[in-house]
């Protein structure tokens, strides 16, 4: 099995896992610096919109996850050229490279829950209509629609995922909630800034467990084109009263007047659960919060 970004938050998880399950991993990652933490057989380092650095990589494989992307939302809209360049010019890439070779190995896809915008139904099933709000969830949204037209054609089988916020172990990523929250308990700044009233709520789910559903999907005997993965609802201050519950350490925070942003976006996992057998197992609240602390240098 590839597994492309392997070296990143999520892309190590599933490394993880896909070994533990006994499967030989190989990992295809931009980073220069090795990983021995790791557990994987072949390692090649390149870019994921070279065809030709991914053709060795995929040579003889049954399966690929596919994670490798630029992921942050925010970000996209002042970078949007990069987000499609690697987002959606990523997937071309990789399936120019895998209808080259022999067989139809299975694509497990890292999609997002931006592809959804901010539906005001809630919770959002698979059956909602996307509507991404910036160009990370759409150009993860045209990547998801590539891989389905070389499904049809039946160069593919196609699995996307369309993920939540992961969290938990390894989380480190101070741009993200939970770490920068924890990074205020450890002491590394002052205060925690919060737009709004802390009252948006988002859907968190631990990376173990989001590993998990990459493994199932790869290993169904007929996976369905489409799931959600996500599991725990929570609001900022939910959040913020759970890192100061499980660290012993206040949080002092400063409120930033509201930017435009939907108050809900949780999931319905019913599919995958149905579908898959996909159950969280580590994405309590505090079990999320906890793992991450214990990620956190201090």
């Amino acid at each position: 099995m590839l597994v492309t970004g392997a070296y990143g938050f999520v892309g190590g998880a599933v490394v993880r896992q896909l070994a533990a399950a006994g499967h030989e991993v190989w990992a295809f990652t931009r980073r220069a610096e090795p990983r021995p933490d790791l557990p994987v057989a072949r390692v090649w380092q390149g870019d994921i919109r070279d065809r030709a650095a991914l053709e060795p990589a995929l040579a003889g494989v049954g399966g690929v996850c596919h994670l490798a992307a630029l992921t942050r939302g925010r970000e996209s809209v002042d970078r949007p050229e990069a987000h499609w360049e690697v987002n959606h010019g990523g997937m071309a890439a990789l399936l120019d490279a895998l209808a080259g070779l022999p067989g139809r190995a299975r694509v497990v896809f890292g999609s997002t829950a931006a592809v959804y915008g901010a539906p005001p139904h809630q919770p959002i099933d698979e059956s909602t209509a996307p509507a991404p709000g910036n160009p990370y969830g759409a150009s993860k949204l045209a990547a998801e629609e590539l891989l389905r037209e070389r499904a049809a054609k039946d160069e593919v089988q196609a699995v996307v995922l369309r993920c939540f916020n992961a969290a938990g172990t390894g989380d480190v990523d101070e741009a993200r909630i939970i770490p920068k929250a924890l990074a205020v308990a450890a002491g590394r700044h002052p205060r925690l800034e919060l737009n709004g009233d802390g009252s948006v709520v988002r859907d968190f789910v631990h990376v173990e467990d989001m590993a998990r559903a990459y493994l199932l999907a790869l290993e169904a005997a007929r996976p369905g084109p489409t799931y959600n993965v996500g599991a725990t609802p929570a609001s900022m201050l939910e959040i913020i009263a759970a890192v100061q519950r499980v660290t012993g350490r206040p949080v002092p925070v400063v409120h930033r007047p509201a930017q435009p942003e939907a108050p809900r976006l949780v999931s319905d996992t019913t599919l995958i659960r149905r579908e898959l057998g996909w159950r969280p197992g580590r994405s309590t609240l505090d079990e999320l919060v906890a793992d991450a602390w214990r990620s956190t240098a201090r």
